[in-house]
């Protein structure tokens, strides 16, 4: 079934961290008014546990609000009683609150009864103990209470005193206590909104780091590693786009290495079928060169066998270069003297150096140089070197060929010549498949190669350090 746009965005909202990240910001800001109820709630529990757990000690001891009030019952019960009655009932609440300490002063400021646990009371009380006595009560431990019996001082028969220990009645928590308990209710629901947050986005941060080590790790074909979507999110999207172009590479790659192989392929068999008409017209060309000819016809049967040779020569580049990048050729590096294969290639060029009028300054000192390299495709690379000075500079009449050592103390080759440079237009301006072929084989052989062209010449510069396991010297 096919969604409508409509429904395709809002499908993709719904599914989007900031809906999802909204969504956690709205429940915290709903939940916020249920806090404050629900933190009473909480406290109201707690403290009742802890209330039920200390009456569970002593059911007769609650707290000190309960014991005042049920002493001030007791003292206006008996109103109107005889001494007698009040010292029984005193009596009787002594064997209820053992741990207690109790006494009576009648109206006339004298102590009746008491019922002490050790405590001295005065006999006969003045206005200044009273007040005194009041005073060290308040807020004072002994919890004390006193109660006038009838409940009214005016009913003249005094007042009745019980003090009990406070380690006997339940404490309950001052303001301040409430107060930290209430902010540790209040801290943990926040602490619980920062972790929800928080765990969300580590899970943000896990995806993307997952995504990263994606994008920076590469399978064998040097393509990164697709990654596997589990939501349909921001990231989701984005991971489905990187999949997307990890498909767009390796299908690029595929088709790069087809028309690689093609290229290739074409490239050998137009090598191979050129080779058999340029063998015939060179053939036909020796003929024609024993006929008796004019001299305009043998220069152009001379210019003709040149162009011919140069097109073998570009035949012979392309096939060259075509079996290198297949990788079909593997070079076998092996320590050679180096001085040797330069004498060589340069004995069998210097008949054709002669003939064009090149010049040849060599300066090679005696003892064996030694490089790991390929004997064949290394004396392939100085003949691409030669040919291109033929082709390209032979108008300067100069090819040099030196042994020196450069500023880091590396011995180097050097081949130069004094032509127009690399740059000037030349009649045998070629493809550069030549230089293209010599760059390739020494950085297989590692060797390093560097140009230097201008208007006075071209300088070509071999050299291979001694860490890269050659250049040593006997």
């Amino acid at each position: 079934m096919t969604r409508l746009p409509w429904q395709r965005k809002r499908r993709g909202y719904r599914n989007s961290l900031t809906s999802r990240y909204l969504l956690i910001v709205c429940i915290a800001m709903l939940f916020l008014p249920i806090v404050f109820p629900l933190s009473g709630v909480m406290y109201g529990y707690v403290n009742d546990l802890i209330q039920n757990e200390a009456v569970s000690k002593d059911e007769r001891y609650t707290n000190g609000v309960e014991l005042e009030t049920l002493w001030h019952a007791e003292a206006e019960a008996l109103n109107t009683a005889s001494p007698t009655e009040i010292e029984e009932r005193l009596v009787q609440l002594k064997d209820m609150y053992p741990e207690a300490s109790m006494f009576w002063v009648d109206g006339e400021n004298r102590t009746r009864l008491t019922l002490s646990n050790g405590e001295s009371v005065p006999a006969l009380w003045s206005a200044v103990e009273a007040v005194a006595f009041m005073k060290r009560a308040v807020n004072g431990d002994p919890f004390t209470s006193v109660a006038f019996i009838g409940g009214e001082w005016s009913s003249g028969q005094g007042f009745m005193v019980i003090q009990l220990p406070r380690k006997h009645l339940y404490q309950s928590a001052n303001s301040s206590g409430e107060s930290i308990l209430y902010f540790i209710l209040l801290m943990l629901i926040a602490l619980m909104f920062i972790v929800i947050s928080w765990l969300f986005f580590v899970r943000i941060r896990k995806r993307l780091l997952r995504l990263r080590d994606a994008m920076t790790s590469s399978n064998d074909h040097a393509l990164p590693e697709p990654v596997v979507m589990h939501r349909s999110d921001e990231i989701g999207q984005l991971e489905a786009g990187y999949n997307a172009m990890v498909e767009q590479l390796a299908k690029s790659r595929h088709r790069e290495q087809e028309e690689a192989e093609l290229r290739k392929s074409l490239i050998a068999n137009l090598s191979h079928d050129l080779r058999t008409p340029l063998t015939v017209i060179r053939s036909h060309i020796f003929s024609m060169e024993q006929e008796a000819l004019s001299i305009n016809g043998r220069k152009s049967l001379h210019l003709m066998e040149s162009k011919i040779q140069d097109l073998g020569a570009l035949i012979d580049n392309l096939l060259s270069y075509s079996l290198l990048t297949s990788g079909k050729v593997l070079l076998e590096r092996e320590p050679l003297d180096l001085l040797r294969l330069v004498r060589e290639s340069a004995a069998a060029w210097y008949p054709l150096w002669e003939k064009e009028g090149i010049e040849l300054d060599i300066e090679l000192q005696d003892g064996a140089w030694v490089w790991r390299i390929d004997e064949l495709w290394f004396k392939r690379l100085l003949d691409n070197l030669f040919q291109n000075v033929v082709r390209h500079a032979k108008g300067g009449g100069y090819i040099g060929i030196h042994r020196t050592v450069l500023d880091n103390g590396v011995q180097a080759l050097l081949i130069s010549d004094k032509g127009p440079g690399m740059d000037a237009k030349t009649p045998g301006t070629g493809s550069g498949i030549g230089l293209a072929i010599v760059h390739f084989l020494a950085k297989e052989m590692e060797v390093d190669c560097q140009i230097q062209s201008g208007t006075q010449g071209t300088v070509f510069t071999l050299s291979q350090p001694a860490g890269r396991e050659g250049g040593r010297e006997f």
